[in-house]
């Protein structure tokens, strides 16, 4: 049995958490598009469709949440991030401009921002399937990111947004959930200012509350 990260408790399953929690999961649009935006020479949308003219990868990975909990051995398949990003994103960039930071936004309202290194990551995937299965809409339908080195807040769901940013952007968040720059599951990055003695218990205590509520229709 492969170690966890430090933290890390295994789960049977794979849990439906969300930042809406009890309200159900966006409706697929009948033409899904993500938005292209930010350091870009001219905002444009990319149809999903074209996701298909891209190289493939299927890869074996765990799904660790920030609250502790993790879900082991998931088959993941889609688009490697950098090939979208060499192909699509960076021939659309301003001439000249230096990107640091990608951003992007899920249909459900959520955001997550990497740093340019760990978007490229070699592992990290805009993902269509989950277990050789189309995603639901409880695990981000129609595509969602999967960064697996990186806590489960880093891997939007419904993704539907993804802006090129030249520094790091602001997000407003509550305290207690104000989410660590980079979110690294293995040097356990939970907390964007809170340290991990403190956090570790205090995520743990939501879970239950949490996955009774996001298991409501």
């Amino acid at each position: 049995m492969r170690t966890l990260p430090p933290g890390q408790r295994r789960v049977d399953g794979f849990p439906r958490f969300g930042s809406h929690l009890s309200r159900p999961a966006p409706a697929v649009p009948a033409a899904p598009v993500i938005a292209v935006g930010g350091a870009v020479r001219e905002e444009f949308d990319l149809p999903l469709a074209k996701l298909s003219m891209l190289p493939r990868q299927e890869q074996l990975a765990d799904f660790h949440c920030v609250a502790g909990w993790s879900a082991t051995d998931l088959t993941w398949e889609g688009v490697p991030f950098g090939a979208l990003y060499r192909a699509v994103l960076e021939p659309a960039l301003r001439p000249g401009v230096t990107v640091t930071h990608i951003q992007c936004r899920g249909m459900d309202g959520w955001t997550s921002v990497l740093t340019l290194a760990d978007a490229l990551g070699d592992d990290v995937l805009v993902a269509e399937h989950l277990d050789g299965e189309p995603l639901d809409g409880d695990h981000g339908a129609p595509v969602r990111l999967v960064s697996p080195r990186q806590y489960g807040y880093v891997s939007v769901k419904h993704l539907c947004r993804i802006d090129v940013l030249t520094s790091a952007p602001k997000l407003s968040e509550p305290f207690l959930l104000k989410t660590h720059p980079r979110g690294r599951v293995w040097e356990e990055e939970r907390h964007g200012v809170l340290p991990t003695w403190l956090v570790r218990p205090l995520y743990r205590a939501l879970v239950a509350p949490i996955r009774i509520l996001s298991a409501r229709r």
